[in-house]
Formats: C-alpha cells, structure tokens, sequence
C-alpha cells in the first residue's frame, strides 16, 4: 500500500517539475530562464514598485537568488530600478512596459494551465482543494520552523 507521505511528495515533485518546465518555456520566449517568470509575475501586482526584500518574501528565494534575477530582468530591459538616495539598497522596482508584457503572457500561460490540470472539479471541489493544499502547505511550514515535537507514540 502507498503511505499518504508517497502520494504527496511524489505528487507535489511532479506538479513542481510542470510548473518549472512552463516557466522554461515561456521564459525562453523572452531570452530568459523559469525562475523569472515567479519575480514578473510578483512585480506584476506591485505596479507602484516593490523593493527586492519584499520580492524575497514574496517569492520566497533568498537575497542571492532575487538580487541574480533581477539583475538579468534590468539587463534584458524588464525591470527599472528607481534609486534611493544613489543607492540600490531599498530601490523600489517596477517592471518596464517589456516587462508588463511578458508578466501578463506568463500569467495568461499560467492560468490556462491551471485551468486544464484543474478539469473535472466543480467550484466546490476546487475550493476545498486550494483550502486543504494551504493547510498542508501551512502545516508543513510550522514543521520544518518548530519540528515534529514528541512522538505520541513513544511517550505511551
């Protein structure tokens, strides 16, 4: 019999590996890799701009990560950076007009295919999918922050 720790994990690895070839190609459209369509998607919904430290928590990547990304969304004329007092330290970034329209054909991609994989739910079924994949999601977060705690098992 399959644990219910199989199912999930090698369910989520997979919908993960889809969700980052997507990414790859609609990314290549545009000369860049996956992990920029997460950053213009995010920056998308920040027209006013946003600064790379919330970026982070937002897309949840490290400093590194989001800096690396940025850089090359500046570079291929997708990003503006608005200096603050000369530095780039809490610059505030908003995607150029380039980058508004690769932003918008990753999020048409993206919501096209959400809607195919989610095929044969009715809206309630949906709605009790996306709550319970954020408890898990939740629970899981808490797990890894605080541990598992005592076995129940062992304190018998």
């Amino acid at each position: 019999m399959v644990s219910r720790y199989e199912i999930i994990s090698s369910s989520v690895s997979s919908i993960y590996h889809d969700i980052q070839k997507i990414q790859r190609t609609e990314m290549a459209k545009y000369g860049l890799k996956g992990p920029h369509a997460q950053c213009l998607l995010a920056m998308s919904r920040h027209p006013e701009g946003i600064a790379a430290a919330r970026l982070c928590e937002i897309c949840e990547k490290d400093k590194a990560a989001i800096s690396r990304t940025l850089a090359e969304l500046e570079q291929a004329g997708m990003v503006h950076r608005q200096m603050h007092n000369g530095s780039k330290y809490r610059a505030s970034l908003t995607l150029t007009q380039r980058g508004q329209a690769a932003a918008e054909t990753v999020r048409k991609t993206a919501q096209r295919a959400v809607e195919r994989a989610g095929q044969g739910f009715d809206d309630a079924q949906r709605e009790v999918f996306y709550r319970v994949l954020g408890l898990i999601a939740d629970h899981l977060h808490h797990i890894c922050t605080d541990g598992l705690g005592p076995d129940p098992q062992t304190e018998k």
